[in-house]
């Protein structure tokens, strides 16, 4: 089978780290062309049953739908499937689509966009719909609100994410569960309304009333949260300078140290389509501390996970209080979670189409 790959997004946060995780696994036993820039495919070009192909059109540009480059279009169409990591699609491709949507917080959640800014997501949403054989998402729950909110009658198949490879990498469980814990609680996210940053701000200032002693460490940039909404920035300056910790921007092994250092995650999220932080914290034998949303529950239970009343501080202070440390049975969530049987059953979709 000859297979197209849209590798434009790499290096985009998830979606990025999604496609990179994916793609050795859909390369081993296939030809592919890879879409994107040199810096974007180096790792995977050197193999014989691999071709690239230089693109450095923006991902939902006007020359994306409207005036894609012909020569492209023509290598991609000399494939068997197109398969893009997100729900952007260059016009002019006759093989077979698949597409990825991996969540639609921005038509579930009220405020996060404009009228017009949501409005544009669904067209966006509703096209990839139109042109693709079938849909990929990373859980059930978001498979549920892509039929909710598109009315999509497409075939939608579920791909869960797993833990990046550079957490994984030179893994070894005694050494890395034997890392000292230092005295702080992490918050992996953004400011955005759906993350619940508030509620654990709230959390934090009433746990730190009764006793609480660990600074609250949170990746990411200060001058970034405080462009966000006003209610939450207000109520981070209102707590004590010492106790709040910014990282600022930092590289993928300093995140996993901060992982691994941390005494538990919080995360307090409202809404999500998968949830990575959780996965890759455990993954690091670090405990979680959850909202009882319902992609949670979807995704993490039946491990050693806590989980709050989503929304309410008083409770996640009271289990902030009470958190122990939990042994992470890495076992099983590798066992569920896994690019290599995400690829699979993507690949599964593509020999669909290919057999007919």
């Amino acid at each position: 089978m000859r297979i197209a790959i849209d590798c434009r997004m790499i290096g985009s946060g998830g979606i990025g780290s999604y496609i990179s995780e994916l793609i050795p696994y859909l390369i081993e036993e296939n030809d592919t062309l890879l879409l994107g820039s040199h810096e974007q495919c180096m790792d995977f070009v050197r193999l014989e049953n691999v071709e690239f192909c230089f693109c450095d059109v923006k991902p939902f540009s006007k020359k994306e739908m409207f005036n894609f480059p012909s020569d492209i279009l023509a290598r991609i169409n000399s494939y068997d499937v197109y398969f893009t990591p997100y729900c952007n699609i260059p016009n002019g491709i006759t093989i077979p689509v698949f597409s990825t949507i991996h969540d639609v917080v921005f038509l579930d959640v009220p405020g996060l966009t404009s009228f017009f800014g949501k409005l544009g997501r669904k067209m966006i949403y509703q096209r990839a719909i139109n042109k693709s054989n079938t849909i990929f998402t990373v859980s059930k729950f978001s498979k549920n609100r892509i039929r909710a909110n598109l009315r999509c009658k497409k075939n939608i198949v579920i791909t869960y994410n797993s833990t990046p490879k550079y957490l994984r990498e030179n893994f070894n469980e005694e050494s890395e569960n034997a890392i000292a814990k230092e005295n702080f609680v992490l918050f992996v996210g953004n400011i955005k309304k759906h993350k619940g940053l508030k509620t654990l701000l709230e959390a934090y200032e009433i746990a730190l009333k009764n006793g609480f002693s660990s600074k609250l460490v949170i990746v990411g940039n200060a001058d970034n949260f405080r462009t966000g909404d006003d209610e939450t920035v207000r109520k981070l300056e209102s707590l004590p300078k010492d106790k709040i910790e910014f990282t600022g921007k930092i590289s993928n092994q300093m995140l996993k140290e901060n992982y691994q250092k941390a005494k538990f995650l919080v995360q307090p999220s409202l809404y999500e389509g998968f949830g990575m932080p959780p996965l890759e914290a455990m993954t690091l034998g670090t405990p979680v501390l959850l909202s009882d949303i319902e992609v949670f529950k979807e995704i993490y239970e039946g491990f050693p996970v806590h989980f709050f009343k989503c929304g309410d501080a008083n409770d996640l202070a009271e289990k902030m209080l009470s958190m122990k440390t939990d042994t992470i049975d890495l076992g099983a969530l590798k066992e569920k979670y896994s690019y290599k049987k995400s690829a699979e059953t993507i690949l599964e979709q593509f020999r669909k189409v290919y057999k007919k």
